[in-house]
């Protein structure tokens, strides 16, 4: 870890040994009124909830974990066929109030210092673009974070996570049985289904989320698939 892109300390206690090595990063919402509302959470030994970094709006950087141990960030989750996400990823908190107290734009500041966060930690545990996640991915019957306003477009220019396909056409799979498996197949629990598809439509679609299979979701599926098949989508 290069030290500059770290601003300050605040340990949690919150944590505990990993059982796989890293290969997936998970972004969060905090979900909170302030920043300091958070901290103060992700701290606290009787919440039993971590991350190992938390940026600010402002792009401060606040390490709580070391990444060699297992914060407490992913809760109940699944992705790709791993059911412990916590031990399997880094976690990350953007400080943003979330949908249940003003859900907002994340700043251009905030965004700015994630991307040489993720770009370093990505670097020096080889992540593939694929497993750089939200937490809706990974929980989609759970979460909503960080949700439809997160700029994932600007990640992937960056060549950090997976760009979203542009299908040219509409794509019906033979039938709804179908789709699931190919969803799962790309990494989503799949065990609630309306849930699974608004978690995909808020990461691959996020102008329209009703947890509905149409044909535009379906070649979304479609690309995505083909590009990692291809080898594209590492």
């Amino acid at each position: 870890m290069n030290r500059w892109l770290v601003h300050r300390e605040e340990p949690s206690p919150n944590f505990n040994e990993r059982r796989l090595p890293v290969t997936m990063i998970v972004l969060h919402y905090t979900g909170m009124q302030s920043a300091a509302e958070a901290l103060e959470r992700l701290k606290d030994p009787a919440a039993e909830v971590s991350a190992h970094y938390l940026i600010d709006e402002d792009g401060t950087v606040i390490r709580l974990v070391d990444e060699a141990k297992r914060a407490w960030h992913a809760g109940r989750s699944f992705w790709r066929g791993i059911t412990d996400v916590n031990s399997a990823s880094v976690g990350i908190e953007l400080v943003n109030p979330g949908h249940e107290f003003g859900y907002r734009p994340f700043p251009d500041a905030q965004m700015e210092a994630l991307v040489p966060l993720l770009g370093d930690i990505v670097r020096r545990h080889d992540i593939p673009r694929a497993n750089v996640v939200g937490h809706s991915d990974v929980a989609p019957a759970r979460k909503t974070d960080p949700g439809e306003l997160f700029d994932w477009d600007m990640l992937a220019r960056y060549n950090l996570t997976l760009p979203r396909p542009r299908p040219k056409m509409r794509l019906l799979y033979d039938n709804e049985g179908a789709f699931f498996l190919a969803l799962e197949r790309f990494g989503y629990d799949v065990s609630d289904k309306e849930a699974a598809v608004a978690a995909f439509q808020r990461r691959w679609r996020p102008h329209k989320i009703d947890g509905e299979v149409d044909g535009q979701i379906g070649a979304l599926l479609f690309e995505l698939l083909l590009a990692r098949d291809l080898g594209h989508a590492r």
